[in-house]
């Protein structure tokens, strides 16, 4: 039983509208102390726009939200002084050096002067910046931005830290340092809420949300989600890949199927008959066959499988307005 003091965020039926638009419709959660929480969902999804009302920094439409005890729609500045927010758009000034950066970001915290150059020395340290101090800004790599970026967004050590798409437009290696980095804070007792369209990162989430539409259409552990795949997955190796997935969709037994590199993913009710069913259409077509075999469900086969499973309910109930 998780007790409500162990939570540091709770939303209830948050909604967030801009004129006729739905961007966040009636998004409900609750985020664990000292938890890696995603937000996983596609461009347009609504994860922007539902962190930055988290944040304090959009007033909510209606519902309501708590963020370590404080109302983001009635006290967004007592909100903003308890979290660390990192906007998926760089967030430093180019033209400032690094250290004038840090002392920029102590200055809006409102940090004492020997605190800004404790925290600052620490923020240098961890983004890997020792002796770059008096580098301008804007001539850093990209993952040196997004690590000093991160650095300046918890100088004041807030209990909450917001990271919307924080590994934008960087290469694999900077990602996986900023991963390690994330695994340190929280180590040391920070709430991580994290928005990204990335499955493998995704991955490192202690919880998820899935989000479509401005919609919650799942959320649970990475496990739990996988393991809540309704059907059996067989990966198929073979060529022209392209062609047999189009192939497949058009078969009625195939209840999902995907492109997955040099191999398809097909969702089906029994593995054996699933086989069978596949070898058939593609020995119809003179398609070699590699392999198929079962795998374990993937993030991006869950994904896949909630959306085409939202998409559906909205259509039912579309036709039955119409009706």
């Amino acid at each position: 039983m998780i007790r409500s003091e162990d939570m540091i965020i709770r939303a209830r039926d948050l909604t967030k509208r801009f004129g006729d638009f739905v961007a966040v419709d009636s998004v409900s959660l609750s985020v664990k102390r000292g938890e890696i929480f995603g937000f996983l969902g596609p461009n347009g999804a609504g994860k922007s726009t539902t962190i930055r009302m988290l944040a304090g920094i959009l007033a909510p439409t209606s519902g309501t939200a708590e963020v370590d005890g404080f109302d983001v729609g009635k006290q967004p500045d007592r909100v903003k002084e308890r979290i660390g927010y990192m906007s998926q758009k760089f967030s430093l000034y180019p033209d400032l050096t690094v250290w004038e950066n840090i002392r920029f970001y102590g200055g809006i915290y409102r940090l004492p002067a020997a605190k800004v150059r404790e925290r600052g020395r620490w923020a240098v340290e961890m983004a890997g910046l020792s002796g770059q101090e008096d580098r301008l800004t804007g001539q850093l790599s990209g993952g040196w931005k997004q690590r000093l970026a991160l650095g300046c967004a918890i100088l004041h050590e807030p209990p909450m830290l917001f990271l919307d798409e924080p590994t934008s437009g960087v290469d694999p290696i900077s990602r996986r340092r900023f991963w390690d980095l994330i695994y340190r804070l929280v180590e040391t007792g920070t709430t991580v809420f994290v928005t990204t369209h990335f499955l493998d990162e995704a991955e490192h989430c202690d919880r998820l949300v899935l989000i479509y539409r401005g919609q919650v259409i799942s959320l649970d552990s990475p496990a739990a989600l996988k393991r809540d795949v309704d059907g059996v997955v067989l990966n198929v190796v073979c060529d022209h890949t392209d062609d047999v997935t189009e192939m497949l969709r058009d078969e009625g037994w195939a209840r999902q199927v995907a492109l997955f590199g040099s191999s398809v993913h097909v969702l089906v009710d029994d593995e054996d008959a699933g086989s069978r069913k596949v070898r058939e259409v593609l020995d119809a077509r003179g398609i070699e066959i590699k392999s198929i075999a079962r795998i374990d469900p993937t993030l991006e086969d869950v994904f896949i499988q909630q959306i085409e499973l939202a998409d559906r309910n909205e259509a039912i109930r579309s036709t039955s307005v119409k009706g």
